[in-house]
């Protein structure tokens, strides 16, 4: 009887005793303590991360464009990844059944579940529900209860509430996965407006070239259409006229001028009286030119006529004042026929004061 209780009693000791190592397992990694017994490992070697390439700081823009261009690329066929680190391994406490277990990772189907759930609520064709704007291009997160967020809106509202719940369901201890359906829905959006926009754009372009060249079959509209047409015309024709209004009228200033300054200097060569010295040196003029025939009846200017016979009578002749020489009889009958009043050489055109030599 002795044996048996001792052996019992033994029993229960080592249970309680693996009991209290297996809790104070789970508290030391619950806690993240290390065991003061085990030695650290001393690495004398240089740091990996301190093996890295250094970037240039410099911004040459080349960078960024080829990354864009990257990004871009590789939207269309970005990957969807979990968020959450490996689950660590089981503490002895959690083997023995005395503390409960946490949930294990998610797998692909499980995954691809809850996002069938997501999609047919249209979750990520809504507004996330913390910042309560659309998903866009930002990153887009997934939770293991199928509720969607923005991950900067979740990582906030983490460090603001400081536990782990969803803020739709409350469910705690959940798993993230990124996923990019909001992201897909959104290009859908923009591709529809741009498509929108340009088939307004046409079928406008459209109807306004229709309306330029057809009538409309209202009265009203149809004298409207007309008269708007007259008027195009008309503008068409006085821009394609050039009239040069201004150029005209100074040319016919120019005209008026050069007339008055004619006119002027025949009433001043007609006017004023010519002195006998100023008769001499015309004359001498004239004689310097050296024409001997009458510029009128192409004559010489001192032959003799014998129109009574025997009786010769020789022609008399006039030297005007610019200095030309005609017969009196051809001058007078020129002055006769001239149809202008103010006297005017036959020769020059100016105006002339006229004596008998």
């Amino acid at each position: 009887m002795n044996t048996n209780h001792r052996k019992k009693n033994n029993k229960g000791g080592s249970n309680t005793a693996l009991a209290a190592v297996a809790f104070q397992d789970h508290m030391m990694r619950n806690l993240s303590l290390s065991d003061p017994l085990k030695k650290k490992q001393i690495h004398h070697g240089v740091p990996k991360k301190q093996l890295k390439e250094v970037k240039s700081v410099v911004d040459s823009g080349m960078r960024q464009e080829g990354a864009k261009t990257k990004g871009a690329s590789s939207g269309a066929e970005a990957k969807e990844y979990v968020l959450d680190q490996k689950p660590q391994p089981m503490t002895l406490a959690q083997r023995l059944g005395l503390v409960e277990v946490p949930d294990q990772p998610l797998s692909d189907l499980d995954w691809r579940d809850a996002k069938n759930k997501s999609n047919r609520r249209d979750d990520s064709d809504l507004p996330c529900v913390i910042c309560k704007e659309e998903f866009g291009l930002q990153q887009q997160v997934l939770l293991s209860c199928s509720h969607v967020f923005h991950r900067n809106c979740l990582q906030a509202f983490e460090r603001f509430t400081g536990k782990k719940t969803c803020p739709m369901c409350r469910k705690e201890q959940y798993q993230t996965r990124v996923i990019h359906e909001g992201a897909k829905l959104h290009r859908v959006k923009c591709a529809t407006r741009i498509q929108a926009c340009w088939r307004g754009y046409v079928v406008h372009s459209w109807y306004r070239k229709l309306r330029q060249t057809v009538p409309p079959k209202d009265p009203r509209l149809r004298k409207k259409f007309y008269e708007e047409k007259l008027q195009m015309i008309t503008e068409r024709l006085l821009r394609s006229f050039d009239t040069k209004v201004d150029a005209f009228l100074a040319e016919m200033d120019r005209s008026i001028t050069a007339s008055r300054d004619v006119f002027k200097n025949l009433e001043a060569s007609t006017l004023r009286t010519i002195t006998p010295e100023e008769w001499d040196g015309i004359q001498l003029k004239a004689v310097e030119r050296g024409k001997t025939e009458c510029p009128i009846c192409i004559m010489p200017l001192h032959s003799q006529d014998s129109a009574q016979g025997d009786a010769q009578t020789p022609r008399r002749t006039v030297l005007l004042s610019c200095t030309h020489v005609f017969h009196r009889v051809c001058l007078e009958a020129f002055e006769e026929l001239a149809l202008a009043q103010t006297k005017v050489c036959p020769v020059c055109r100016a105006g002339y004061q006229k004596r008998t030599l």
